[in-house]
C-alpha cells in the first residue's frame, strides 16, 4: 500500500503547484519567471502549467471536492501573492486533502479498500546546510 504522502505527491501537488502558478500569473500579476524563482523551477516549466501540459489530475476535475480544491487555491495563491511561505501554503493544501476526503478518493482511486494508511504530521524540520558543502 502506498502511504498518503505517495498519493498526494503524486496526484495533488503538481496540480496545485499548476493551479497555483495559473491564479498567481493571472491573477496577481507575477510574471513567469517570479513564479519559477518562487516554485524553485524554470521559466519553461511555469509555462507548460500554464498551458495546462503540466500538473492536470482528471481525478481531483471529476470529484466532489473539486470546488473545494480550487477555492483552496485561489486562497492560496492570495496569501503566497502577499508573501506567505510556499511550503507553508503548500503544507495547508496537503492539510486540506487529508480532512477533505479528497485522500481517501485518491487511496479508492488507487484500487485499495479496507483500513487505509495511517498519515502522520509533518515534522516541520528546517533544514540547514552548512557554507561550502
Amino acid at each position: 500500500m502506498k502511504m498518503p504522502c505517495e498519493l498526494i505527491v503524486t496526484h495533488i501537488l503538481p496540480t496545485a503547484r499548476g493551479a497555483l502558478a495559473k491564479e498567481l500569473v493571472h491573477n496577481h500579476g507575477m510574471t513567469q519567471v517570479q513564479v519559477a524563482n518562487l516554485f524553485g523551477v524554470t521559466s519553461a516549466a511555469v509555462s507548460q502549467y500554464i498551458k495546462g501540459l503540466r500538473g492536470g489530475n482528471n481525478l481531483i476535475d471529476k470529484s466532489a471536492y473539486r470546488d473545494d480544491f480550487y477555492k483552496m487555491i485561489a486562497d492560496t495563491a492570495d496569501v503566497v501573492a502577499n508573501g506567505k511561505d510556499l511550503t507553508e501554503a503548500l503544507c495547508e493544501i496537503c492539510n486540506f486533502v487529508k480532512t477533505s476526503g479528497l485522500l481517501k478518493a485518491l487511496y479508492v482511486y488507487e484500487g485499495y479498500s479496507g483500513e487505509l494508511g495511517v498519515c502522520m504530521e509533518c515534522p516541520r524540520t528546517t533544514i540547514t546546510i552548512p557554507e561550502g558543502l
